[in-house]
């Protein structure tokens, strides 16, 4: 393992804003349910009753977790955050992995640090020291956030330490699947299907079959029961679950060919090869998997939304933060309420519009654009696949996020009528999705290294959405944000023309970010 620690210290160098970013994004996941409890009620009676709510409704059990002390503020904490932080701290993990060891190997640059004297697990083990300080890191994030708040101390630790272990063996299984693909995306697909996996196992077990919850490692922690009667022996399940996968992921790693994975790639069908000489099918071919995963996702985040019902009076109480924060547009606070929630998911699922427009300066970076404009294919052509599956997959993803939203408020209400209710509502918030994307292309296509910007107006969108009026913000300040500009369906009347102009703006910095990269040199 010569050369493992100089590895660790250039792997943190390059990884610095990820970590802290990672980490503070995590803690303010936990931290900002702690202050969005705490105001909500203004008695403890009406926060019985609504804990009374949450506990009654499976869809809330299936989505958070099992419910316990859901009337005081640690337990909502617990309840609302920690299968969510779980999650994510496992999305962290599988990409650093990924991004030291599979992604290494598979462009060449993992070989010419081997060729320097350095020992042949040098890389390995160094990204797995990364990946472990990195969940410390956010572990350590979680803890203090909640005991500065405050919050019971040991129990804050234990949230902390739970996310982190779980972050830790994710990214345990992230090697073993780095050693068993051939290519990053693999890795990513298989570590991402592992995640998806424990997170139903967890939800399928808390609703109706406990032994289930227990198959699953986002289980083990939810199990140390923080803030209601905390327990610690689930952590040693977590650590030793940690340590065999790692165990299991170097007997691979020593045993394979380098430059392969175990599972041999295969190629595709006669089929799909025709459809990859076309620019539209060559960029869904190198999408599909993410915008699958978004759309399963987002479908699965409107039924838990929907399931809530009619409930929300007594979920929300009778607070005047619950009024100021849902009905400030007039309407009822259900409808206020779901418009609401329609916006954060729009807000969310811009996430993947980014990345997807995104994606063509990732293939750029990596070498694969010259290769094929050295061919018939002209740039245009090229980039407007990209468009058209970051286009087309927005609208789809919204389209399944109202569908699921309207399928689980029929389920509870037996309203079969709901079902598309909430399509409409949801797809008006697309030339706010597009026009992100739209920026974030035009970003890239000025200056690849200026992409990330777009992350940032989508943090400040985020921001807005759950502090704007709580921080009492200036108008024109919020304004920046380009869903301000249209109403918030169905609590108000559609509104044509903000959307149109959302609209235009989209189309014209879309065209302007094609136009750029049409004049620039390659990187």
């Amino acid at each position: 393992m010569t050369g493992t620690w100089l590895f660790v210290r250039a792997f943190l160098r390059r990884d610095r804003w990820l970590l802290l970013w990672w980490s503070l994004g995590i803690a303010f996941l936990y931290w900002s349910q702690a202050i969005s409890v705490d105001g909500l009620y203004e008695t403890q009676e009406e926060f019985d009753r609504a804990a009374a709510s949450m506990s009654s409704n499976a869809g809330f059990v299936a989505m958070a977790g099992p419910a316990r002390a859901l009337n005081t503020v640690g337990g909502q904490v617990a309840w609302q955050s920690a299968a969510f932080g779980a999650v994510m701290a496992g999305l962290m993990s599988m990409f650093l992995v990924a991004r030291h060891t599979r992604t290494e190997e598979e462009t060449g640059r993992d070989e010419l640090l081997r060729a320097a004297a350095v020992g042949r697990l040098a890389t390995t083990v160094a990204a797995t020291f990364v990946m472990v300080i990195a969940n410390a890191a956010v572990g350590a994030a979680v803890a203090l956030s909640l005991a500065l708040y405050p919050l019971a101390t040991a129990d804050s630790v234990a949230l902390g330490v739970g996310v982190g272990l779980c972050g830790a063996w994710f990214g345990a299984v992230a090697l073993a699947a780095a050693q068993l693909t051939s290519t990053s995306r693999a890795t990513y697909g298989v570590t991402g299907g592992v995640i998806a996996l424990a997170y139903a196992l967890r939800a399928i077990g808390d609703v109706g079959t406990p032994a289930l919850s227990w198959l699953s490692p986002i289980g083990w922690y939810q199990a140390m029961h923080a803030f209601s009667g905390l327990r610690w022996w689930p952590a040693l399940l977590l650590v030793a679950a940690t340590a065999v996968t790692l165990v299991a992921a170097s007997v691979v790693f020593q045993r394979r060919d380098y430059g392969a994975g175990v599972i041999a790639a295969r190629p595709g069908p006669p089929r799909a090869a025709a459809r990859l000489h076309r620019p539209a099918g060559l960029a869904w071919r190198l999408q599909r998997g993410t915008v699958l995963g978004w759309l399963g996702g987002m479908f699965l985040g409107g039924v838990g939304y929907g399931t809530l019902g009619e409930d929300v009076d007594s979920l929300l109480g009778d607070s005047d933060l619950a009024q100021e924060m849902f009905v400030q547009s007039g309407g009822t606070l259900v409808d206020a309420f779901y418009a609401t929630m329609i916006l954060m998911l729009a807000v969310i699922g811009a996430g993947f519009s980014i990345s997807s427009a995104l994606r063509p300066r990732a293939e750029e970076e990596a070498g694969r654009v010259e290769a094929l404009l050295a061919t018939g294919l002209r740039r245009r052509d090229w980039l407007l696949g990209h468009v058209a599956v970051t286009v087309l997959g927005s609208a789809a993803m919204l389209a399944v996020a109202g569908l699921g939203v309207g399928l689980g408020y029929a389920l509870v209400t037996g309203d079969q009528g709901a079902v598309l209710d909430y399509l409409l509502p949801t797809l008006s918030h697309l030339p706010s999705v597009l026009l992100l994307a739209a920026f974030a292309r035009l970003l890239s296509g000025i200056e690849p290294r200026a992409g990330f910007g777009a992350w940032l107006l989508l943090l400040y969108c985020l921001v807005v959405l759950m502090f704007g009026e709580v921080l009492q913000m200036p108008g024109w300040l919020r304004d920046l944000s380009p869903f301000q500009h249209q109403p918030l369906l169905p609590a108000e009347d559609v509104a044509w023309l903000p959307l149109g102009l959302l609209s235009l703006v989209a189309v014209a910095l879309s065209a302007a970010g094609q136009l750029a990269f049409a004049r620039r040199d390659l990187r």
